[in-house]
């Protein structure tokens, strides 16, 4: 499994919240199944890279409600052929290294 980090900023709305937005791309995510985080700041996604790619064309396509004219998505994605990576894991990892050196 590969991660993709998605955060995605509509501009041109008529106040300056965009959750309203952003949850109708995040409910797609529970509509396919995929597993999923929403952070602060972004969302981060669990999927194969092919799949990760078509969400986040999806996604972005989706910001385009309401009058949207602009969208402006940022993605980054992990993709690793060493081992089954997966949120858990990513984060599981850190917190061992950050106890050991305490």
């Amino acid at each position: 499994m590969a991660l993709m980090e998605i955060n995605m900023l509509p501009l041109g709305t008529k106040t300056a919240g965009v959750s309203k937005y952003q949850a109708t791309a995040i409910k797609m995510l529970d509509d396919m199944g995929l597993k999923y985080e929403v952070c602060p700041m972004g969302t981060v996604v669990e999927a194969d890279t092919a799949t990760l790619l078509d969400v986040a064309r999806h996604m972005h396509e989706a910001m385009f409600a309401d009058d949207v004219k602009r969208v402006i998505t940022t993605i980054k994605i992990d993709d690793r052929k060493d081992i089954i990576s997966s949120m858990e894991r990513s984060v599981k990892t850190v917190k061992e290294k950050v106890k050991y050196k305490k």
